[in-house]
């Protein structure tokens, strides 16, 4: 079996990952692409109250099982599928359904700390940063958390105050040192877009000719 890329996309929030992400699904063909979402493995939070799931830190680490992705990303490059979680951002926890995922030749992980992870990072073939100015991203996370996730303006200013701005400078920032590349703008960088591409058909191509020359387990040779 070709042995899939690993593409690691980071950014903090609301700086454009999910543009690229959408992009990157078009140019290479959704029916090619996996995407595993590390907020889609926040923790679960079924044994607190609604008031205690709601004072939970979810910027930091911590907050992710981070475990259970890796043990994804490691049973999809053994070309098995696997049950990724869903999160239900209204209730601050898990939902009962899963989505499921199959080996594909191009695994896209995704999230505001996933270059912070080195367990994640050691499994990349490429990592991206999006980086955005901090107003621009304050916007945007506005509205996404008003419109798809019906919370107030308050409470949205609150949360970024006293954890997304924090987090950011202690974990989100200073995990841009470990990108491969950096994508400034956020996700309408045409440049940097088009040479991330590249690299990833360049490295796809190259998995598959590995396959080709690489001799059978057990062949002897």
């Amino acid at each position: 079996m070709t042995r899939p890329v690993i593409i690691g996309l980071a950014g903090g929030s609301g700086s454009g990952k999910s543009t690229i992400l959408h992009r990157l699904l078009a140019d290479l063909g959704p029916e090619r692409v996996s995407v595993l979402e590390h907020d889609a493995y926040y923790r679960d939070q079924t044994h607190l109250p609604v008031e205690e799931r709601q004072r939970v830190n979810y910027d930091h680490p911590d907050s992710l099982e981070t475990g259970l992705l890796v043990s994804h990303i490691e049973a999809l490059l053994d070309g098995q599928s696997v049950e990724k979680p869903v999160y239900d951002f209204t209730r601050h926890t898990r939902a009962e359904r899963t989505i499921s995922i199959r080996p594909t030749p191009i695994i896209i992980v995704e999230g505001i700390l996933v270059l912070a992870e080195t367990g994640l990072t050691d499994r990349m073939d490429i990592k991206l940063f999006v980086d955005t100015d901090d107003d621009i991203r304050l916007i945007r996370r506005i509205r996404r958390d008003m419109v798809e996730r019906g919370r107030t303006l308050e409470s949205i200013l609150e949360q970024y105050e006293t954890t997304v701005r924090p987090m950011h400078i202690e974990f989100v920032e200073p995990s841009k040192r470990r990108a491969d590349v950096i994508i400034p703008r956020g996700g309408h960088n045409e440049v940097a877009f088009d040479m991330v591409l590249s690299r990833i058909r360049y490295l796809s191509q190259e998995h598959r000719l590995e396959a080709l020359i690489r001799p059978p387990a057990g062949s002897g040779h």
